[in-house]
């Protein structure tokens, strides 16, 4: 998987992206990243954060996690919309998975001890692209909560 990332930075896009799993991976932890970011404050409790959930979710090494995360922040800068990466998860992803995707956008989102209006509303849109009910949506928040 390492060297399918490397392929995916050093140019190789069409070749790293073929894989549909390689996809959906980098597609959500582009979500993961985006959600960090958009307060202009990705800090390491953040990093933390999706690195845990990126390792625990696709078994991924270390150091595998860390290189998808590096990708997915790659991905972000040179990316306008989210259209992409919600499409590769909801279209990779069961129900259960993309509302347990949900809980650890919160959980990224929290990270820092409160929720900024911009994050509040990108995880509204992101729930909505990827068809997460508004219940759901908040249940997983509240799971967040729980546990941030």
């Amino acid at each position: 998987m390492l060297n399918r990332i490397r392929k995916l930075m050093t140019g190789g896009a069409q070749t790293a992206r073929s894989d549909a799993a390689e996809e959906m991976r980098l597609a959500a932890a582009a979500l993961l990243v985006e959600a960090a970011t958009i307060d202009e404050n990705f800090d390491a409790d953040e990093r933390a954060r999706i690195l845990a959930f990126i390792g625990q979710r696709f078994n991924l090494t270390d150091e595998d996690a860390t290189a998808l995360i590096d990708a997915a922040g790659h991905e972000v800068d040179g990316s306008v919309q989210l259209y992409a990466f919600t499409a590769a998860v909801r279209n990779g992803f069961s129900y259960e998975e993309r509302v347990e995707l949900m809980e650890s956008l919160w959980r990224v989102v929290l990270a820092d001890g409160h929720v900024d209006p911009h994050e509040d509303q990108l995880l509204r849109r992101i729930a909505g692209l990827i068809y997460v009910t508004d219940r759901d949506r908040g249940l997983a928040r509240r799971r967040a909560e729980a546990t941030s």
